[in-house]
């Protein structure tokens, strides 16, 4: 009920108040008019004249604190709106889940590596003379991880709808995180040593180098197309339309390098 309702309810209470005063006033005067006639005492009636008008008084001075207390109420719902878009903003750059930053799949054949290693050695004598690849030169200690250039729901909503679908702010950011996770392990296997590698690890090592190398993807974070293994981002029609949406944004880029197709992430700018 806003101000302007509030007075009327208020005014027609009042006025029923001062009609019934009135009436009651009109019986005390019938009582000083008229004492010996057949009218009973009016004391009870003018307690409850007075009762009323305690009451009437009660409801303004409530119905003042109200009134006072709406502007107080307005700039508290003004703080509570603004509270609530910043926190929305906030709550766009996050993603679903963080995964860990290097991919399980990509790694879990690295994790037999030790176990195998002692197995290599006793071969390892008898390839000693045999030319082993260069392996690219060693990256810093400081080696910064893969961008994580999360979209707004902004840009999401500047998309136009056949391209955007069904997706959501959550899916493409939770996508995007997966796409980091991939780059750093392939960044992990560019800067390992044979020793710590599997033979069939250090093939795709010395693939991912060769990839690594190409002037197109040099100095930057890639991933390939066959890296795509979820959680978040799948080789399936959503997929797909996320990489489409991200193209669009900037976000990343692709190249062809043999049978590879080969995803580069952007930098913010």
């Amino acid at each position: 009920m806003d101000v302007k309702e509030a007075g009327t309810s208020l005014d027609s209470i009042i006025s029923s108040f001062n009609t019934r005063i009135t009436e009651l006033q009109e019986l005390v005067i019938g009582r000083n008019m008229y004492p010996a006639s057949s009218i009973t005492d009016l004391t009870a009636v003018d307690a409850s004249l007075k009762a009323m008008e305690l009451q009437v008084q009660a409801i303004k001075d409530r119905l003042r604190d109200e009134i006072e207390a709406i502007p107080k109420a307005k700039k508290l719902i003004d703080a509570s709106l603004r509270q609530q878009k910043k926190l929305q903003s906030m709550y766009s750059y996050v993603p679903s889940n963080f995964p860990d930053r290097v991919a399980p799949s990509n790694l879990e054949s690295s994790k037999s590596l030790m176990s195998e290693t002692s197995k290599q050695c006793t071969n390892f004598g008898s390839e000693k003379h045999e030319e082993e690849p260069a392996a690219p030169p060693k990256e810093k200690k400081g080696r910064a991880p893969p961008p994580l250039w999360f979209i707004t729901i902004d840009e999401l909503d500047s998309l136009s709808s056949y391209m955007r679908g069904r997706l959501t702010l959550e899916k493409v950011n939770a996508a995007i995180n997966d796409m980091a996770t991939y780059a750093e392990a392939n960044a992990q296997l560019i800067a390992a040593p044979k020793k710590k590698l599997a033979e069939n690890v250090w093939e795709r090592a010395l693939e991912i180098r060769d990839i690594a190398m190409t002037g197109g993807v040099k100095g930057k974070h890639f991933f390939l197309e066959t890296d795509i293994k979820g959680p978040a981002l799948k080789l399936d029609n959503t997929g797909r339309a996320i990489l489409t949406v991200l193209r669009h944004l900037g976000r990343i880029s692709e190249i062809r390098i043999g049978h590879h197709r080969v995803i580069i992430l952007s930098k913010p700018q």
